[in-house]
């Protein structure tokens, strides 16, 4: 069961998509990445990117917890009648899901030129490390990150740390069991404000 830890949906439950494409950030993994971002003042008023959404549950986390903005974005038709479902049991009303590649999202630029302070990236296993970086390239390419974004990448312990384009930093890494996110924040000369 995958539910809102915390927040104005605190103890909520949200569906999970069928099958095994997905794979929700364990309560236990949620818990500790948002208290690390509320200690650091990440999510109070600000714009949230969800990337490769699954069943929406980092985003929605985010909406609960005061996020302004959450965009959510997935690609599979199945997850996102699902994270559909799931943004009317959060009631946030500021949440936007975009059901199109994580690629083609990105390309198009943020919405209204809205810079995202937060970015949350949960890829799919099957998701290579090439991909991977072309993503968090095109986030510093067409400028969705504010100046003081905070970047997470999870991905499992087996996977290497991701390659860092241009314009981005490592700021941190934790690991979780199975689990590793890696935290990376805009060289202060390399966004453009």
């Amino acid at each position: 069961m995958t539910r809102i830890i915390s927040g104005s949906a605190g103890g909520r439950r949200l569906q999970t998509p069928p099958g095994s494409s997905t794979r929700p950030t364990s309560d236990r993994v949620r818990e500790a990445l948002f208290s690390r971002l509320e200690h650091r003042g990440l999510l109070d008023g600000t714009n949230v990117l969800d990337l490769y959404a699954g069943s929406g549950a980092l985003g929605l986390e985010a909406a609960s917890r005061g996020a302004a903005l959450v965009l959510l974005v997935e690609s599979h038709k199945s997850a996102a009648k699902v994270i559909r479902a799931n943004v009317g049991v959060v009631g946030h009303p500021h949440v936007r899901l975009l059901t199109d590649t994580v690629e083609r999202a990105l390309a198009a630029g943020p919405p209204a030129g809205a810079r995202m302070d937060l970015v949350l990236l949960d890829p799919p296993y099957d998701v290579s490390e090439e991909s991977l970086a072309a993503v968090l390239a095109c986030l510093v390419e067409k400028e969705w990150l504010a100046p003081e974004a905070f970047v997470v990448v999870e991905r499992s312990s087996r996977s290497p740390q991701p390659t860092w384009p241009g314009g981005l930093e490592l700021s941190g890494e934790k690991r979780y069991g199975e689990t590793t996110m890696w935290f990376a924040e805009p060289r202060p000369n390399d966004v453009v404000a």
